[in-house]
């Protein structure tokens, strides 16, 4: 996520980070490399130059060249003006209460991924205590109704659909059934097309006046850079917008459009699209994504993510396990699972300060990881609760159960009696903190992590 412009950040905070004085110089070469950091993530010319300047006449008064530590105050105002530039703050659903009916209309060009945001949002509705209905209105592109049937149901949310080419009036009838039905929320799926035409504008423009709604966010793909700004534009300006939802932000190596967007439309990015899975719709928060770009991290997001996907009680029951001789290979097996939930490694990477873009997936290994469960995995449960019964025989037919060879099976019950005993060592000693972290996520004996 963001990968180019955070890594251009990091080498550019780390020769003037440091430095006990700084010259107005030193801001110009550093404010220099900022602005080709901008132009190459093909953030819009107008932002660069908007930034730029900003940053400049800022950096180069008293506050910082007279600073205890001017490097470090040059980039506190480089990072606020990147906030300011995502659009200072989170940006909330402006919805009614629970007692009437919010309509929230989806826009977009075709591909963008606008029917899986739509369910993506309900979803997260749902979860927050509404009840969302989903209304079908791109009858245009063959297979939509049914895609969004499809994940309604995957989801447990209503859908709204009917058998006819007037998408106005099955808006308006999704509405009435809302109402007649105690749906809070009403999320309107309309037809895109392969590139902005008038019937297209006509249609959500009437689409649009049918069912008043309290919020219009258009759905752009991330990965399409000023494009997608430029599409917002057009959409702004002719049907009128209230805000963005930017899907494949997590494939995003560049971040033109995430950077461009408010200040060339004035509409805020309310969500960004950061997967396949119908959790992967998270808040776009400014500070914090302000953050990982110049490289310090998401610690926030990482531990909500973590205390929304994991089990606090099966948590609290592995580390009493780690702690005594009771961890097995079934223990092993569930702390990949609760991983998993997490997201992808390179994700939770991303997060942490000064590592985004510092150890790749290819790094970690996942591969590697992957073998490690399928081996677990083609054990017996009896096999999985004592590993000490695991002899040549069973080996053998454990490899072959999990497409492995006998080598990497022995490998993982060497690396777990490892595991096993630095573990116990560990919640006895807190001194051995280092020694653990040394083990287990130096690259060498934590899962997945090591030679390759």
């Amino acid at each position: 996520m963001l990968e180019k412009v955070t890594t251009a950040f990091s080498d550019i905070f780390r020769k003037i980070g440091g430095k006990a004085s700084i010259t107005e110089k030193n801001i110009e070469d550093a404010v220099e490399e900022i602005k080709m950091a901008l132009l190459d993530a093909d953030v819009n010319l107008r932002v660069v130059r908007r930034f730029v300047n900003a940053t400049i006449e800022e950096a180069k008064g008293e506050k910082v060249l007279r600073a205890v530590d001017p490097g470090q105050q040059f980039v506190k105002i480089v990072h606020d003006r990147m906030v300011a530039l995502l659009g200072d703050s989170k940006t909330d659903l402006r919805l009614k209460g629970p007692d009437t009916q919010s309509v929230i209309l989806f826009l977009g060009l075709q591909g963008s991924g606008k029917t899986t945001s739509a369910a993506k949002l309900a979803a997260r509705l749902l979860k927050e205590g509404r009840k969302p209905l989903l209304a079908a209105c791109d009858l245009v592109r063959p297979a939509a109704v049914e895609q969004l049937s499809i994940l309604g149901e995957k989801i447990g949310v209503a859908v709204y659909r009917e058998d006819t080419k007037d998408a106005v009036k099955v808006a308006k009838n999704a509405l009435a059934f809302a109402k007649k039905n105690g749906h809070d929320v009403l999320i309107v799926d309309t037809a895109g097309r392969l590139q902005i035409d008038e019937a297209m504008m006509d249609e959500i423009g009437r689409i649009k006046k049918a069912v008043d709604p309290v919020e219009t966010l258009l759905v752009a793909d991330s990965m399409t850079g000023q494009n997608a700004v430029e599409i917002a534009k057009s959409f702004d300006e002719q049907v009128g917008l209230s805000g963005v939802i930017l899907t494949k932000f997590d494939s995003d190596a560049r971040g033109g459009a995430a950077l461009s967007l408010k200040t060339i439309t004035g509409k805020p990015i309310l969500f960004v699209g950061v997967g396949e899975k119908t959790e992967d719709l998270e808040p776009f928060y400014p500070e914090r994504i302000a953050s990982r770009i110049l490289g310090m991290g998401d610690i926030v997001s990482l531990v909500e993510k973590a205390q929304e996907t994991m089990d606090l009680e099966e948590a609290a029951r592995l580390q009493k396990k780690m702690a005594s001789e009771n961890f097995t290979l079934q223990d092993m097996l569930d702390q990949f699972e609760q991983m998993g939930k997490m997201g992808s490694i390179q994700s939770m990477l991303d997060m942490l300060p000064g590592m985004a873009g510092q150890i790749s997936e290819a790094d970690i290994n996942t591969q590697a990881m992957k073998a490690q469960k399928a081996i677990i995995q083609s054990m017996t449960k009896k096999e999985r609760n004592n590993h000490l019964i695991i002899g040549p025989s069973r080996r053998k037919r454990i490899a072959k159960g999990s497409g492995t060879s006998v080598a990497e099976v022995n490998k993982l019950l060497k690396q777990f009696e490892k595991t096993r005993l630095t573990m116990r060592k560990f919640a006895k000693n807190k001194g051995l903190a280092q020694k653990l972290m040394n083990q287990m996520g130096g690259m060498g004996g934590f899962p997945g992590m090591g030679s390759r």
